[in-house]
């Protein structure tokens, strides 16, 4: 855990901070420059601000390097710590396949894979809710997915900053 006065005196927040938006460093780059940071939810508010702040090419290319949820890419120990701690790496064979049915209709249709915050919820709790958001349109989707990698954003940064 760092605390917000060594986050503050960091000479780059980048090197520590990179991955905490998936494979996008621009994010900590970003909110970097709203230092010095009053408290861990200002960091928060930070890194989340230069995602939704971001232009929608940029938020694309974010949403877009999130891993398929149950997949088989290999995944950033963040990533993997979560998607363990949802139980999605004890999945069934049935499971498992309605996982790679929905990830390849959700892709096909937006364009962009599904994206939940998975911390504190479980394979049913997602599944509900990729089969609910399948049916929505692109542009809800959009939105639902910058809102998911914010919450997922807040959640690592709980786990990596002192309060």
């Amino acid at each position: 855990m760092m605390s917000i006065d060594q986050i503050n005196s960091a000479a780059n927040l980048t090197d520590d901070f990179a991955d905490i938006a998936e494979h996008a460093p621009w994010v900590a780059k970003q909110a970097a420059q709203a230092r010095p940071f009053k408290d861990r939810d200002a960091m928060i508010k930070a890194f989340q601000s230069a995602i939704m702040n971001a232009d929608e090419a940029k938020q694309l290319s974010l949403i877009r390097a999130h891993p398929d949820l149950a997949g088989k890419a290999k995944l950033t120990p963040d990533s993997q710590s979560e998607q363990k701690g949802a139980g999605l790496d004890t999945l069934n064979t049935d499971e498992m396949a309605r996982f790679t049915q929905l990830n390849n209709a959700y892709k096909a249709k937006f364009d962009f894979p599904f994206i939940f915050a998975v911390k504190g919820a479980d394979k049913h709790m997602i599944l509900a809710s990729f089969e609910q958001r399948i049916n929505n349109d692109k542009q809800t989707e959009f939105a639902t997915a910058l809102e998911m990698v914010c919450r997922i954003v807040q959640f690592r940064l709980q786990d990596k900053v002192a309060a």
